[in-house]
């Protein structure tokens, strides 16, 4: 029997730390090779690791919110600790995940630099008592420990100081789904609330920057520090873009979001006007040119603000555009972008006019030199040929970075996707 240690692995994209978010397995637990160990998150997603070995865990090498380095040990593990009679049932390759109906079902674990993924036919051997363990009886009262398949979910109860299993949870068999988390929540503020009204006094409350928002917070703080940025703005006629849509989806019976035509008309912009889809090598005094345009797409999603990327979008129809977009927004409620779709990106789009407001002044996605937002669609007066008329109207806002280009690029750039808003159908041909 020997010792084995995990170490954390290359998570790509140069990173080289990562937070622990949720330990998958505990001291004594058996786990197989491929099996998913822990749940970590860097600068770019969360994500879980798979053990390359098979034993016996001996050490969990950091804890919950601990920041570990690259090739530092995650586990320990007794490789040879078990019997091959006593792990038969696990095999290799297989992940223990929930389908719609709560019911655990096996998957092919997660693909890292330097590991792969066997092909499975039986299913990952379960510690006693289950995954998720049965209720415990102490001194005449059962301790609750609910099924809790979403990491995001344990994450999200944790961070808020408590542990979700021991919630009544609302899905199928009695799963914690996070709308659980959030009553919870919800309900014990309103507790505190209640008591501090009735001691007639109020305290202030304070929120610990973890997790994925201290990334937010670092990634955003560094593209403020690091890049001198100009922003310029511009209304926009956008009456004609709005009848283009309908005239898509009366001729084709397909539908074409808004974000996804003024994506294509950007990806063209981008192929005018290249130094805005550049970054700077600080290091060699360079400025880079991108021969692929990377389209980012900042969106809200639960875990926070991130820019989910599709890669080489000079290169695709409309149509597979639009697929390649709405692909990304089916994954922006969760948040659980692989780390693959958040790398890269090259330039951003950001439609926070879905938000209700009209102008924003955006901080750029460093290491990108711009990024476009597009305000509300409403209805304002507009003059069409000496006239007044109701036009729906937009506002445009372009953020850049003053070191890769002057006013008259930016502005070559904004006025090039205002033209093609306002005249789609020959942009599009």
């Amino acid at each position: 029997m020997t010792t084995e240690r995990f170490l954390l692995p290359d998570l790509g994209e140069g990173l080289t730390e990562a937070t622990i978010v949720t330990w998958l397995v505990q001291p004594g637990d058996t786990v197989a090779i491929d099996q998913p160990v822990v749940e970590v998150e860097s600068a770019k997603s969360s994500v879980e690791l798979p053990s390359p070995f098979a034993g016996q865990v001996e050490e969990l090498c950091a804890a919950v919110g601990d920041v570990v380095r690259k090739d530092a040990p995650l586990i320990a593990v007794a490789v040879g600790a078990v019997a091959p009679a006593a792990s038969a049932d696990i095999v290799p390759g297989t992940a223990l995940r929930a389908d719609a109906g709560g019911r655990e079902r096996s998957a092919s674990g997660p693909v890292l630099v330097g590991y792969g993924v066997t092909e499975s036919t039986r299913r990952l051997g379960r510690p006693a008592g289950g995954r998720f363990g049965r209720g415990r009886r102490h001194s005449g009262e059962t301790t609750r420990h609910s099924p809790v398949v979403s990491p995001i979910v344990r994450k999200r109860a944790r961070d808020n100081g408590f542990d979700a299993s021991q919630l009544a949870g609302t899905g199928p068999g009695s799963l914690v789904l996070r709308e659980d988390v959030d009553a919870a929540i919800a309900a014990r503020d309103r507790a505190r609330r209640s008591e501090e009204e009735a001691a007639g006094q109020a305290s202030d409350l304070r929120i610990p920057i973890t997790g994925m928002r201290k990334l937010i917070a670092d990634h955003l703080t560094l593209s403020r520090r690091t890049i001198p940025e100009a922003t310029i703005w511009l209304d926009v006629d956008a009456t004609e873009l709005v009848r283009a849509k309908e005239r898509l989806l009366a001729s084709t019976g397909e539908r074409y979001s808004l974000t996804a035509l003024i994506a294509r008309f950007v990806v063209s912009g981008l192929q005018k006007y290249p130094a805005l889809n550049s970054s700077v090598d600080d290091t060699a005094g360079e400025i880079v040119q991108h021969a692929a345009v990377n389209l980012g797409l900042a969106a809200q999603t639960s875990r926070g603000l991130m820019v989910p990327v599709v890669h080489d979008a000079q290169a695709m129809s409309l149509r597979v555009l639009r697929d390649a977009i709405g692909d990304l927004v089916t994954h922006a409620e969760r948040g659980d972008y692989p780390p693959a779709a958040l790398a890269g990106g090259t330039f951003t789009l950001n439609n926070y006019g879905a938000f209700g407001v009209d102008g924003s002044t955006p901080i750029i996605n460093h290491p990108e030199a711009a990024m476009l937002g597009l305000g509300r669609v409403i209805d304002r007066p507009w003059v069409v040929a000496g006239e007044l008329a109701v036009r729906k109207v937009a506002t445009l806002s372009l953020v850049f970075d003053h070191r890769v280009c002057d006013g008259d690029v930016a502005s070559g750039f904004l006025t090039y996707v205002a033209r093609c808003m306002q005249e789609p159908l020959v942009a599009l041909l």
